[in-house]
């Protein structure tokens, strides 16, 4: 699985799904425009129900619940994670990213855009909120 740059300052849950999906942002992008999601729309990045619904439209199945981060060994195989958690607003908010671990260890891919590696494993600097799992349909 490769890291995808956001190309929208908040189009952090967009490249995420797409880096899971295997597609270009702009693909993820026009995707997600079709379903009525936008990156400049606020609840993109304060509630998972834009997400869980672009994840679906490329047949992957997010967990229906987001459950407490306790620690990176616990986490699944493949899951979204909610890091920078704060509220705007009143309105939680946080930034999206993909957390892995296959063949190649474990790692999480950051689409921010100004980062020099999109591919993490300074775990320790991260403080994930939450997470939710994904599977891919078979």
């Amino acid at each position: 699985m490769k890291p995808v740059v956001q190309l929208e300052r908040t189009g952090c849950g967009i490249a995420a799904v797409a880096a899971i999906a295997g597609v270009s942002y702009r693909k993820a992008q026009r995707t997600a425009n079709q379903l009525g999601i936008f990156a400049m729309d606020r609840l993109l990045w304060s509630k998972t129900a834009y997400v869980r619904r672009l994840l679906q439209k490329y047949r992957l199945r997010p967990v229906s619940t987001e459950h407490p981060f306790r620690s990176w060994s616990s986490l699944p195989d493949l899951a979204l994670l909610a890091i920078k958690w704060h509220r705007e607003h009143g309105e939680p908010c946080w930034h999206w990213v993909v957390f892995v671990r296959d063949r190649e260890g474990e790692r999480v891919l950051d689409s921010k855009r100004s980062l020099v590696h999109h591919v993490r494993r300074d775990f320790g600097r991260m403080k994930p909120k939450w997470y939710m799992a994904v599977a891919k349909e078979q």
